[in-house]
């Protein structure tokens, strides 16, 4: 029997990577019962950094390992979104700082127990379905740095470069644009729109051609429009749909005529 155990512990050593972390049903789906995982408990080869999860570290726990750990082990299609991709790929200058905030989107909500971490960041997480009506399979996303779909980019994290996986900045740009006006401020995504000078007008053109909201369409034009990029005359502008009629989006703005929504007052005229 203690054979089998040892067996069994090397097994979990070479499937659970250090610093990364499973739930109970991944370890009872692995053969891992609740009496075996309590003597890995005892012995200090586990952790439990909150109930039914469990680590394979002393180390202290980091919201990238989470996310890592969700995408591949825990085979969750969640992807790091929003304004935290665009950290991640160095514009998050342009934006406030929000390091206690880690934006994921997908179809499905995280586990319960994301937010029970003892970490500093907040996960917050986003119903992909309000922009598009397809999920990305993160599993096709190619290995490299450098690999970006559409949709999705692989970015390598730490020093044995883990692989997580970020919405490519078009796509977290469009992203952003839907936490108007509530959650994000005019002026700070009329500063982020000024340093996009590098997107991609093929993947733009493809994602507004998919994106479901018309408030989402109409910002990204009226933004693009005030900074005359260099891709945005490569974007097919009449081939995606803007929808009909105005849109209230700020309360005492003023309505810009050209796509019928109300903006702040003093970001009306264009540059």
């Amino acid at each position: 029997m203690a054979e089998q155990n040892n067996g069994k512990l090397n097994r979990l050593n070479r499937i659970l990577p250090e610093g990364f972390l499973v739930d109970a049903a991944w370890l009872a789906a692995q053969g891992y019962s609740t009496s075996l995982r309590s003597q890995y408990l005892d012995s200090g080869w586990l952790v439990q950094p909150t109930r039914q999860v469990y680590q394979r570290s002393r180390s202290e726990l980091n919201w990238q390992q989470v996310v890592i750990s969700l995408q591949t082990l825990l085979e969750r299609d969640l992807a790091v979104g929003g304004r935290t991709a665009l950290e991640l790929k160095g514009y998050g200058h342009y934006l406030s700082y929000h390091q206690t905030e880690v934006h994921l989107y997908g179809p499905q909500h995280p586990p319960t127990w994301l937010n029970k971490l003892p970490i500093p960041a907040k996960f917050v997480y986003h119903n992909s379905g309000r922009l598009w009506n397809y999920t990305v399979n993160l599993g096709t996303i190619a290995t490299e740095s450098d690999s970006t779909l559409d949709d999705v980019t692989s970015y390598l994290w730490g020093q044995t470069g883990e692989r997580m996986l970020l919405s490519s900045p078009e796509r977290a740009v469009l992203e952003v644009l839907d936490e108007l006006p509530d959650h994000e401020s005019f002026h700070q995504v009329d500063q982020l729109f000024e340093g996009l000078t590098n997107l991609s007008p093929r993947r733009l053109e493809k994602l507004l051609l998919d994106c479901q909201s018309v408030k989402v369409k109409r910002l990204f034009f009226f933004f693009a429009d005030r900074h005359k990029h260099a891709w945005l005359s490569r974007i097919n502008k009449t081939a995606i749909d803007l929808g009909k009629g105005k849109r209230l989006l700020v309360r005492g703005g003023m309505l810009n005529k050209t796509y019928q929504i109300t903006v702040p007052k003093d970001l009306d005229g264009l540059q």
